[in-house]
């Protein structure tokens, strides 16, 4: 399964109609959209999919949608975690993850544990998960950093924890966990911004946001840095930065949806209490798109 979980992942976006039910007809285009443009796996029922504001019939159809849209082309990952470790484990039991290859689960966020506790939630987590699981770190939205060592002590005791989605931006963690990880275990950039520095030290690449939108330049500059093309890998992370920084400028993800929506693909509606992307962002999106010829 490790083997799977390489190159380019996606962090789908859930499409929403004007009266905000999901829109499984967008979906179902993303999906071919970004398979058709060379991404090699797809994370479902993450932060950009709004999971928090989903009920649980609209992720059990979510995870269906994807599953027969995706007919097996490429590897799924279903997003499954919170701060409640039994009700995690719930959630894995009620579930039907046909068609997935692992699981991405959260550190737990508000309660913040200490490093003991997310230890031992993960643990728990790992002797029931019915798939591989990949740990997320993501402080910025958890308010708690999980740290290398504790990394580390989860690779090296649970079997079934195959790697780590790591968003702490953090380079320097990146490495450490690099240094010090199992040669199998999956070191994951969660930021589209220290994707090819994470891959040219040795991560297995990356769960993106933008790739999305421009699937195939966002494959080719991974796919690029997975073969150590580092320079040319770099050129094209130097021209789709400052696109980066613009779909994050009023929150994920509210800047990816204006983005697709320029594209044709879904609308730009979120649900509350996130708000929709400006005008302003949205024309600017455009225009960085077509003066940059990321349009194919």
């Amino acid at each position: 399964m490790r083997e799977k979980i390489v190159g380019t992942g996606v962090a789908l976006i859930t499409p929403f109609t004007a009266d905000l039910g999901v829109d499984f007809t967008a979906l179902e285009r993303l999906v071919a959209y970004v398979i058709e443009g060379g991404v090699d796996y797809l994370v479902v029922l993450g932060t950009t999919g709004e999971s928090a504001t989903l009920s649980r019939e609209e992720k059990d159809n979510i995870l269906r949608c994807v599953a027969r849209s995706a007919g097996g082309q490429v590897p799924l990952v279903a997003g499954i975690g919170g701060n409640s470790t039994n009700a995690v484990l719930e959630d894995f039991k009620n579930t039907d993850l046909r068609g997935y290859s692992a699981i991405l689960s959260v550190s737990p966020y508000y309660n913040r544990p200490t490093q003991e506790g997310i230890f031992r939630h993960f643990e728990t987590l790992a002797s029931k998960s019915p798939l591989p699981l990949i740990l997320y770190n993501v402080p910025s939205r958890t308010g708690s950093n999980v740290l290398p060592e504790t990394v580390l002590r989860l690779a090296n005791a649970c079997p079934n924890i195959i790697g780590i989605k790591e968003s702490s931006g953090d380079l320097h963690q990146i490495q450490d966990i690099l240094s010090k990880a199992p040669d199998e275990f999956l070191v994951i950039s969660g930021d589209d911004l220290t994707a090819v520095p994470c891959i040219l030290h040795g991560g297995a690449g990356v769960i993106s946001v933008l790739g999305q939108g421009i699937p195939v330049v966002f494959s080719r500059m991974i796919d690029l840095a997975r073969k150590g093309k580092g320079d040319k890998a770099m050129e094209i992370h130097n021209q789709i930065a400052p696109l980066v920084e613009l779909i994050f400028q009023e929150g994920n993800p509210a800047g990816i949806k204006g983005l697709l929506e320029v594209r044709g693909l879904c609308s730009s509606y979120v649900r509350l209490p996130l708000v929709a992307p400006t005008s302003n962002l949205s024309r600017q999106i455009e225009s960085f798109i077509k003066h940059q010829g990321l349009l194919q």
